[in-house]
Protein backbone atom coordinates (compact mmCIF):
# COMPACT_ATOMS: atom_id res chain seq x y z
CA UNK A 1 0.00 0.00 0.00
CA UNK A 2 2.93 2.04 0.49
CA UNK A 3 4.61 1.80 -2.36
CA UNK A 4 1.09 2.44 -4.93
CA UNK A 5 0.64 5.83 -2.73
CA UNK A 6 4.53 6.80 -3.24
CA UNK A 7 4.03 6.11 -7.14
CA UNK A 8 0.86 7.86 -6.71
CA UNK A 9 2.98 10.88 -5.22
CA UNK A 10 5.64 10.25 -7.64
CA UNK A 11 3.36 10.15 -10.51
CA UNK A 12 1.79 13.46 -9.70
CA UNK A 13 4.96 15.65 -8.67
CA UNK A 14 6.35 14.26 -12.53
CA UNK A 15 2.75 15.26 -14.06
CA UNK A 16 2.69 19.04 -12.49
CA UNK A 17 6.91 19.59 -13.78
CA UNK A 18 6.00 18.15 -17.26
CA UNK A 19 3.06 20.35 -17.43
CA UNK A 20 5.59 23.22 -16.86
CA UNK A 21 7.16 23.34 -20.28
CA UNK A 22 7.15 26.04 -22.23
CA UNK A 23 8.77 26.68 -25.78
CA UNK A 24 10.71 30.07 -25.95
CA UNK A 25 9.53 32.99 -27.78
CA UNK A 26 12.23 34.48 -29.17
CA UNK A 27 12.67 38.08 -30.58
CA UNK A 28 15.60 39.46 -32.50
CA UNK A 29 15.81 43.50 -33.09
CA UNK A 30 17.86 46.62 -33.13
CA UNK A 31 18.18 48.55 -29.80
CA UNK A 32 17.66 51.72 -32.15
CA UNK A 33 15.93 52.17 -35.82
CA UNK A 34 18.40 50.79 -38.02
CA UNK A 35 20.40 53.31 -40.08
CA UNK A 36 23.60 51.78 -42.07
CA UNK A 37 27.27 52.79 -40.56
CA UNK A 38 25.95 53.30 -37.21
CA UNK A 39 26.80 51.65 -34.35
CA UNK A 40 23.24 50.13 -32.55
CA UNK A 41 22.97 46.85 -30.68
CA UNK A 42 21.65 43.86 -32.17
CA UNK A 43 19.53 41.90 -29.44
CA UNK A 44 18.28 38.47 -29.28
CA UNK A 45 15.58 37.83 -26.39
CA UNK A 46 14.36 34.81 -25.45
CA UNK A 47 11.30 34.86 -23.21
CA UNK A 48 8.48 32.65 -21.46
CA UNK A 49 10.23 29.35 -21.40
CA UNK A 50 10.95 26.36 -18.69
CA UNK A 51 12.63 24.73 -17.48
CA UNK A 52 15.81 27.23 -17.34
CA UNK A 53 18.01 24.65 -19.49
CA UNK A 54 18.61 26.98 -22.64
CA UNK A 55 21.20 28.06 -25.16
CA UNK A 56 21.40 30.86 -27.24
CA UNK A 57 23.65 31.62 -30.08
CA UNK A 58 24.13 34.73 -31.69
CA UNK A 59 25.42 34.90 -35.61
CA UNK A 60 26.68 37.39 -38.19
CA UNK A 61 26.83 36.44 -41.63
CA UNK A 62 26.76 32.97 -40.72
CA UNK A 63 29.58 33.03 -37.93
CA UNK A 64 29.10 33.05 -34.19
CA UNK A 65 29.73 36.36 -32.20
CA UNK A 66 31.86 34.61 -29.42
CA UNK A 67 32.03 38.34 -28.01
CA UNK A 68 28.01 38.42 -27.70
CA UNK A 69 26.77 39.24 -24.06
CA UNK A 70 24.45 37.27 -22.39
CA UNK A 71 22.20 38.68 -19.24
CA UNK A 72 21.72 36.82 -16.57
CA UNK A 73 18.81 34.49 -16.00
CA UNK A 74 15.59 35.96 -14.71
CA UNK A 75 11.99 34.91 -14.34
CA UNK A 76 8.79 35.72 -13.69
CA UNK A 77 6.16 34.64 -10.75
CA UNK A 78 4.70 31.78 -13.02
CA UNK A 79 8.75 30.27 -13.58
CA UNK A 80 8.81 31.38 -17.01
CA UNK A 81 12.17 32.33 -17.81
CA UNK A 82 13.64 35.34 -20.10
CA UNK A 83 17.58 35.40 -21.09
CA UNK A 84 18.87 38.30 -23.52
CA UNK A 85 22.20 37.92 -25.74
CA UNK A 86 23.15 41.02 -27.29
CA UNK A 87 25.99 42.53 -29.54
CA UNK A 88 27.04 46.36 -30.40
CA UNK A 89 28.33 46.60 -34.33
CA UNK A 90 28.01 48.83 -37.10
CA UNK A 91 25.51 47.63 -39.36
CA UNK A 92 26.78 47.36 -43.08
CA UNK A 93 24.34 46.58 -45.82
CA UNK A 94 24.15 42.94 -46.37
CA UNK A 95 24.57 41.68 -42.64
CA UNK A 96 22.69 39.12 -41.88
CA UNK A 97 22.02 38.43 -38.06
CA UNK A 98 20.82 35.14 -36.88
CA UNK A 99 19.90 33.79 -33.42
CA UNK A 100 19.31 29.95 -32.72
CA UNK A 101 17.97 28.77 -29.57
CA UNK A 102 18.39 25.43 -28.21
CA UNK A 103 15.74 24.11 -25.48
CA UNK A 104 14.95 20.84 -24.43
CA UNK A 105 13.12 19.30 -27.83
CA UNK A 106 12.85 23.05 -28.85
CA UNK A 107 16.09 22.61 -31.43
CA UNK A 108 17.33 24.07 -34.20
CA UNK A 109 14.88 27.16 -34.82
CA UNK A 110 16.84 30.02 -36.40
CA UNK A 111 15.37 33.38 -36.08
CA UNK A 112 16.98 35.75 -38.48
CA UNK A 113 17.41 39.76 -38.81
CA UNK A 114 18.48 41.70 -41.72
CA UNK A 115 17.90 45.61 -42.15
CA UNK A 116 14.68 46.95 -44.49
CA UNK A 117 16.44 50.40 -44.58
Amino acid sequence: MKLLVFLLALAAVYLEVGSRFSQPKVQVYTYNPAKFGEENTVICHVSEFHPPDIRIQLFKNGEEINKAVQTDLSFKKNWHFHLTKHIETTLVRGDKFMCKVLHGTYSGKDFDWEANM
